[in-house]
C-alpha cells in the first residue's frame, strides 16, 4: 500500500506543482508525518523532491521529472476517465484506487494531451446526485471492509460465509459459492448460488462476510448479464405480484412504466389516453404507483385497488376541507 502511495505523490506534483504538506495529506487520507516521512522516503531514493520554505511554500519536483508509465493516447484516456467519473467502484469498495488510477491515467498522456483530456472530462457528467427535481440520488452505504472480503472471494473463486439480513427478516449467516458483483444505479448486489440454487444478495444488507478457504461450487466461465437478466426475469414473474389495467395520459406514460415490473399489453383509446395492463411487485407497490399519477391515470381493474385509492382520496380530502 505504501509504494501505491508514493506513486500517487508522485503524480500530484507531477500535476498540481507545488503542494503543500497539508493538501498532500488531504489528498492521500494519511496524516502530515506520514506525507513527510514519504517525502525523505522519495529523496532517498533519487526522486527529485525539493521544499520551498515560506507562507506560500510546499514540495514540488524539479523541472523535466518523468516517471516511467505506459503511454495512452488521447480518446483511450479520455474513456478511462469518463468511467472513472462513475460511482460503480464506490459500490465495489474501489473509490481510493480508482483516483489512484485516474492519476496514473492522467500521467500517462503525453504532455502535449494531458491538459485537454482532463478539460474534456470535466464537461461531461455521469451519474449526478441530484436529478432536475433537485431529488437526490442515495447511494447505499456499504462497510469497505464487507465489500473488500465479499470482492475477494468473488475473484478468488472462494467460498464466502455472509451475515445477511433478508426483507423483513432478522441476520442471519449463511454460506454460498459467489459468482459475480453486478452495480444497478449505485446499488450493489451478489450474485451467488446456495446449495446449488441461484440467489441474490443486496451488498447494503450484508453486514458481515468472511472469505472460505474451500474453493467455490461455480462454473469457469459467467455470463454475468445473461444471469442478471435470467434472475430479472424470475423475480418480475414471481412473488404477490398484481396485474392492473389502467389509463393514463400519454405524458405520463414513461412514469408509470419506469415504476411497474411489466407491460402486457397496451393499446390507446378513442380519446387518445393508453390502455396499458402492467404488473407490479404487491398491491402496495401498485397503489402507490397509481396515487403518484393522480388524474393522469386511472386504475379500471382489479376493483380492490380503485376501492383504496378512492377511499385514499376521500380521506385527503377531508383531511384538507376543514381550515387549517
Amino acid at each position: 500500500m505504501r509504494a501505491d502511495r508514493l506513486v500517487s505523490l508522485v503524480l500530484l506534483l507531477r500535476q498540481r506543482g507545488r503542494l503543500s504538506a497539508a493538501t498532500l495529506a488531504r489528498e492521500l487520507e494519511v496524516s502530515t508525518r506520514t506525507v513527510l516521512r514519504d517525502i525523505d522516503a522519495l529523496s532517498a531514493v533519487g526522486v527529485p523532491v525539493y521544499a520551498e520554505r515560506g507562507r506560500n511554500g510546499g514540495f514540488a519536483l524539479l523541472p523535466g521529472f518523468q516517471t516511467e508509465l505506459t503511454g495512452l493516447n488521447h480518446d483511450e484516456a479520455l474513456a478511462l476517465l469518463v468511467a472513472g467519473s462513475r460511482r460503480g467502484a464506490q459500490a465495489f469498495g474501489l473509490g481510493s484506487a480508482l483516483a489512484s488510477a485516474m492519476l496514473k491515467v492522467v500521467d500517462a498522456l503525453p504532455e502535449s494531451h494531458r491538459d485537454t483530456a482532463a478539460g474534456v472530462a470535466e464537461r461531461l457528467l455521469i451519474d449526478p446526485e441530484t436529478d432536475l427535481l433537485s431529488r437526490r440520488v442515495v447511494a447505499e452505504e456499504v462497510p469497505d471492509a464487507v465489500v473488500a472480503e465479499v470482492r475477494r472471494a468473488v475473484f478468488a473463486g472462494h467460498k464466502l460465509r455472509i451475515r445477511y439480513a433478508a426483507t423483513g427478516r432478522l441476520p442471519q449467516w449463511r454460506t454460498v459459492d459467489p459468482i459475480g458483483l453486478v452495480t444497478v444505479r449505485d446499488q450493489g448486489y451478489l450474485l451467488a448460488t446456495r446449495s446449488g440454487e441461484d440467489r441474490t444478495y443486496r451488498l447494503s444488507r450484508v453486514s458481515a462476510a468472511e472469505e472460505l478457504p474451500e474453493p467455490a461450487q461455480r462454473a469457469d466461465r459467467v455470463d454475468l448479464d445473461r444471469a442478471w437478466q435470467e434472475r430479472g426475469t424470475r423475480f418480475r414473474t414471481g412473488g404477490d405480484q398484481v396485474a392492473v389495467l389502467v389509463r393514463v395520459n400519454p405524458a405520463r406514460r414513461e412514469e408509470l412504466v419506469g415504476t411497474a415490473l411489466a407491460v402486457r399489453s397496451e393499446e390507446t383509446d378513442a380519446d387518445g389516453r393508453l390502455r396499458l395492463e402492467v404488473t407490479f411487485q404487491d398491491a402496495r407497490h401498485a397503489e402507490w404507483a397509481l396515487w403518484q399519477l393522480a388524474t393522469n391515470a386511472e386504475a379500471l381493474a382489479p376493483q380492490w385497488l380503485r376501492t383504496s385509492l378512492r377511499d385514499r382520496a376521500a380521506a385527503t380530502a377531508t383531511y384538507y376541507g376543514a381550515p387549517a
